[in-house]
């Protein structure tokens, strides 16, 4: 994961130059008359994107105005659509686990999820409306309460008890993500703001599973397994926002192991998202 988000925050150092340009050239405007100079600054949220087929403001017409309303082809390497926020375990449509999956029971409040897309392409119809599809990375953090440890190279889900108190037991999973995205936005206010309203499916692909354990006896400890979660995951996404900051929901469904006991086991996230744009 560390490595993921070093890749990460290097490919936003690369496209810095263009952002800082991007910025020189679109978030001040001066107007000046006979009597006065009017400024214009306009705060964007986090949104970092070296666009390959030029930006997302639209086509310039033959006076050299820009015209939001024509279309064109978007995309770029990107670090945007960050979500933060926190998972839950659904038990065949209930967010009780069943007898098999007690083993499972987790702490709600350090169960969390993180994702990030790093590449979009698509095209843009009119400044309301655009269609594109994304790849990026997600993460999904479960805090058991129970001292145990999950097996690794086992057929099925399976763990086994152990004799020591762990101040930290977390099972994990980390993904690679590709979403295509249907994205409603409206005008921009007279601060240059706008909602946005972003919807579509998702499919993920397994990196790998992990535990992470600490305790007094034992100190630190790691394995890294697929630990049967699906090497193939499908679902949905869901946002809202306002000025680049809003809500998130996702919603997977298929089963998160692909393991018999575990059948009919998904899960879903929500949060807050940043960098929408």
């Amino acid at each position: 994961m560390k490595r993921l988000i070093v890749t990460a925050i290097l490919v936003s150092g690369l496209a810095w130059p263009s952002i800082q340009n991007a910025f020189a050239q679109d978030t001040v405007t001066t107007t000046t008359t006979a009597t006065n100079v009017k400024k214009r600054r306009e705060f964007k949220a986090l949104s970092m994107t070296l666009s390959i087929g030029g930006d997302d403001r639209g086509k310039k017409d033959s006076t050299n105005q820009v015209n939001a309303n024509k279309g064109k082809f978007i995309g770029g390497i990107t670090f945007t659509r960050v979500d933060l926020g926190f998972s839950k375990l659904v038990d065949n449509g209930s967010f009780t686990l069943s007898p098999e999956n007690e083993f499972l029971d987790y702490k709600g409040g350090k169960t969390s999820t993180f994702s990030f897309d790093i590449v979009q392409m698509g095209y843009r119809f009119n400044q309301h409306f655009k269609v594109y599809v994304a790849g990026g990375f997600d993460w999904t953090h479960i805090r058991l309460r129970k001292d145990i440890t999950i097996q690794k190279n086992t057929p099925e889900l399976t763990y086994a008890e152990d004799d020591v108190h762990f101040s930290k037991n977390r099972f994990s999973s980390s993904y690679v993500h590709i979403p295509l995205n249907f994205e409603l936005r409206t005008s921009e206010n007279k601060n240059g703001n706008r909602f946005y309203f972003i919807a579509g499916p998702e499919v993920s692909f397994l990196l790998n599973g992990k535990v992470k354990q600490v305790s007094d006896e034992r100190g630190k400890q790691k394995f890294s397994d697929d630990y049967r979660f699906q090497t193939f995951r499908y679902g949905g996404s869901l946002r809202f926002g306002y000025n680049g900051i809003g809500l998130f929901t996702k919603v997977y469904f298929n089963d998160m192991f692909a393991s018999a006991p575990q059948k009919g086991l998904t899960n879903m996230s929500f949060g807050l998202t940043f960098g929408l744009n």
